[in-house]
């Protein structure tokens, strides 16, 4: 392992930033174009709002965080339901609230401290829904494998599935180093190539499509004339709160493999406001919610370069790809079946992590309490309940999130509440 050359402030020579850019590029790229891939968006405007949406996460946090913000998995779901139900403008008016939720959650942060954060986001809650957010994609994933996405089952396309999923496999198990923390990406070009093969890809959109093009931005008010569904549009708003969770546990990972409490300087409150902020630009453009990327920081904790000109770099990278329209017809080729394979091991590997969490936070499956919420959780999120009240639906993984909330802080036997300090602290020792 390299030994730390770079700290948060430093500038590399340019040979080596670009070399470590294009590192965290890879390490976010496959999945953050499988997210527009999924719900219809346009991957070219995923990879600049990204772009955008992590130089925006380094201003407003100071540059004191290196982190890279791509597409969210949590909101695939919940993007889908909104744009089959009302069209893409109520969609990305859902994503805005979301982020304007984060906005609102990161002065409360400011003002009370984190202590009301760790009391309505226990572990035992968010495990089992980041579980859900795996489990309840896992028939899109199998969809895509079996039938291309044509609805009819056929083994070519299940073939190609298959070996996009082993080559996934076997560079997550067998390569080294930065190589391993990007299997999904190799398992895309595997299967891709496969494709290939078998005549599933039409390259001719590759060939005729020029090198640089503006990608098709979504504007309100420019683009389109919004007619929005308010009801549906606030029905995505709860799904903040697992990516909120979901942030704040990347932070205190984030934390001990740089040393520096990044909760405490800049600030939990600064991080959430910095990805707030990135959501609602990308809302505005017509891309995808961002979050924080875990690949990336396994990019950080192998290379031991932490520098946010290496991250400002990568995003600066996205932005110009996804200006290039060879590169979005090249996206736009990928047949379903290789997503399909791909989104096997990735959406696993999701409910694995909440599953990693309640590990973790050594939380007792044997306590009651602990069953029930989780039990109530999975089946709501896995089973698709829905709440419907006068043209207002709340379903799915919202649903289970709020009621996990509930009955975390309604049953008797809970816990005390930890602060940052004891977080961090925890963090450290289920590391070591």
């Amino acid at each position: 392992m390299n030994q730390m050359t770079y700290g948060i402030h430093e500038r590399p020579p340019f040979h080596r930033w670009l070399i470590f850019s294009f590192q965290h590029l890879f390490a976010m790229v496959g999945a953050t174009v499988l997210v527009p891939y999924l719900t219809g968006l346009d991957p070219a405007v995923a990879l600049v709002t990204s772009g955008i949406g992590t130089l925006t996460y380094i201003i407003v946090t100071k540059g004191q965080i290196p982190a890279y913000l791509g597409s969210s998995f949590a909101f695939i779901a919940p993007l889908t339901t909104a744009i089959a139900g009302d069209g893409l403008d109520t969609a990305m008016l859902g994503a805005f609230l979301a982020g304007l939720l984060y906005g609102i959650l990161s002065l409360l942060i400011y003002a009370f401290g984190t202590g009301w954060l760790f009391a309505i986001l226990p572990p035992i809650v968010v495990g089992p829904v980041i579980m859900v957010i795996g489990l309840g994609l896992a028939p899109t994933a199998i969809d895509n494998a079996m039938t291309g996405g044509g609805g009819e089952y056929s083994l070519t396309h299940l073939s190609v599935a298959f070996i996009t999923l082993a080559i996934c496999v076997i560079a997550a198990m067998y390569f080294r180093g930065v190589l391993s923390l990007v299997p999904i990406l190799f398992g895309m070009v595997g299967g891709y190539g496969a494709a290939l093969y078998f005549g599933l890809v039409d390259t001719t959109p590759i060939v005729e499509a020029p090198w640089f093009a503006a990608p098709d931005f979504f504007i309100p008010f420019v683009t389109y004339t919004p007619s929005w569904n308010w009801l549906l549009a606030l029905a995505m708003v709860p799904v903040a709160m697992v990516t909120f969770a979901e942030h704040t546990g990347h932070q205190l990972v984030l934390s001990k493999v740089t040393g520096q409490n990044t909760l405490k300087k800049p600030g939990l409150h600064r991080s959430i406001a910095g990805d707030g902020l990135a959501v609602m630009i990308s809302s505005m453009l017509g891309g995808p919610p961002n979050t924080t990327y875990g690949e990336n920081i396994g990019v950080l904790a192998i290379t031991r370069v932490f520098s946010v000109y290496v991250l400002g770099g990568a995003a600066v990278l996205a932005i110009l790809f996804g200006f290039s329209a060879k590169v979005a017809a090249f996206v736009s080729s990928i047949p379903a079946s290789v997503m399909g394979g791909a989104s096997i091991l990735l959406f696993g590997i999701i409910a694995a992590s909440g599953l990693r969490m309640l590990v973790d936070n050594h939380i007792d499956l044997g306590d009651k309490r602990n069953l029930i919420i989780s039990s109530v959780i999975l089946v709501i999120g896995v089973g698709g309940a829905v709440i419907r009240v006068q043209g207002f639906e709340l379903s799915g993984m919202a649903l289970a999130t709020l009621v996990g909330i509930v009955l975390n802080l309604v049953l008797p036997g809970r816990q005390k509440t930890m602060n940052v300090d004891e977080a961090l602290a925890q963090n450290n020792d289920s590391a070591a």
